[in-house]
């Protein structure tokens, strides 16, 4: 295979690992190039945005009348569903039932922002514990597996138990802090795939683990992309893309008003994710998160480009501690640190040495285009 030649956006950091970018004759990637073409035309946080925000918010409130709550809204204790709680509840005056899965990864930074928030907001918080001895089991046979994309066990567990609980109870409408102001460049496919892939989960399960998955829940595309929004009626509102969102002065709001703790990387609120995106990933396969993350904030005007090159300077874990979240994940798992290194050395593997999903997912996405549902869109 012929190797690539080395090259980085001139407008973002987005650079060559990953292996399907393209450049104009400027110099620009296709990620900004499909930000500027089909989101920000489109993206309005202005009073258009609020009004339409406000129109959502009434008719939440509308069903809500005679309930315990308007809606369910996820709080993983990061920052965007941090902010999106407060938001909704302090400005929009909804009365949302706050919904947390805990897979057993939370950091106690996790633990106590979420916390914070839910009693500063007089909230009440439903926590769904993941069947640990599964999840571990699962996790395990993501790493023996020699993909990429080892957090898929936990993330899959959020959004499948989530969706469960909202068609179990007939709530109408999940609130969730996915956003295109930190989150308008989509990880690329081959660091990240579909974690909502049932198929390849089971497939991965199958040749590596060593149990059944009884309690895990397991969600599958058609369930949660057409029965639970077309039949049963059940939306997702991302309200985050409707209003004005800094990161940084909003996370300055919730320190300031709740005492809230900032990490140092978005996702860091679990331990697991902290320890695979800012080791597993770039150490094992050269794909380094902060450039999604940070090209995200170039394109938004909430970090320069340069601010962004010189924070790739270091690496994202810190060495001094990096011995001692390995021996954490290794103890955590149940297994020695000989064998989570041997998972490290062994060869690379991707989505595509595995049973998946992924002809659905293109074809779901072109028409999602097609019809103006999708704007940009993981690759």
């Amino acid at each position: 295979m012929k190797e690539i030649d080395y090259q980085i956006c001139t407008n973002c950091v987005m650079d060559t690992t990953d292996s399907k970018i393209s450049f104009d004759d400027k110099g620009i990637c296709d990620h900004c190039n499909t930000y500027y073409k089909d989101i920000l035309p489109n993206w309005h946080t202005d009073e258009r945005g609020d009004r339409a925000l406000k129109q959502i918010v009434k008719k939440l409130k509308k069903e809500g009348e005679g309930k315990d709550f308007d809606c369910l809204m996820g709080m993983s204790g990061g920052i965007d569903s941090s902010y999106l709680l407060y938001v909704m509840v302090e400005k929009y005056g909804l009365r949302p039932l706050v919904f947390h899965v805990d897979a057993g990864w939370n950091s106690q930074i996790a633990v106590n922002n979420i916390e914070r928030l839910v009693d500063g907001l007089g909230l009440d918080l439903y926590t769904e514990v993941i069947n640990w001895e599964e999840i571990k089991d699962l996790q395990l046979a993501f790493f023996k597996s020699g993909v990429p994309h080892i957090d898929v066990p936990q993330d899959h567990a959020f959004f499948a138990t989530m969706y469960k609980f909202a068609s179990k109870h007939n709530i109408k409408h999940i609130l969730t802090g996915g956003n295109y102001s930190t989150e308008c460049v989509r990880n690329p496919l081959e660091w990240m795939y579909y974690q909502s892939d049932s198929i390849q989960l089971r497939d991965i399960y199958k040749k590596y683990g060593t149990g059944k998955l009884k309690d895990y829940p397991v969600s599958n595309i058609l369930w949660h992309k057409i029965y639970l929004p077309y039949i049963k009626g059940i939306k997702l509102i991302k309200p985050l893309d409707y209003i004005p969102y800094d990161k940084d002065k909003a996370m300055q709001l919730l320190v300031d008003k709740y005492g809230y703790q900032k990490y140092p990387q978005k996702h860091f609120e679990s331990r697991f994710t902290r320890f695979y995106e800012s080791y597993w990933l770039p150490k094992k396969f050269g794909f380094d998160t902060r450039k999604v993350q940070y090209s995200s904030l170039i394109l938004t005007n909430q970090m320069t480009r340069n601010e962004a090159l010189e924070k790739l300077k270091s690496p994202a874990y810190d060495p001094e501690t990096i011995h001692q979240d390995f021996q954490y994940i290794a103890t955590k798992l149940g297994i020695s640190v000989e064998e989570l290194q041997s998972y490290m050395d062994a060869p690379n593997k991707t989505y595509k040495d595995y049973k998946s999903q992924d002809n659905i997912y293109n074809i779901g996405a072109k028409v999602m285009r097609l019809i103006g549902l999708e704007k940009g869109g993981k690759r």
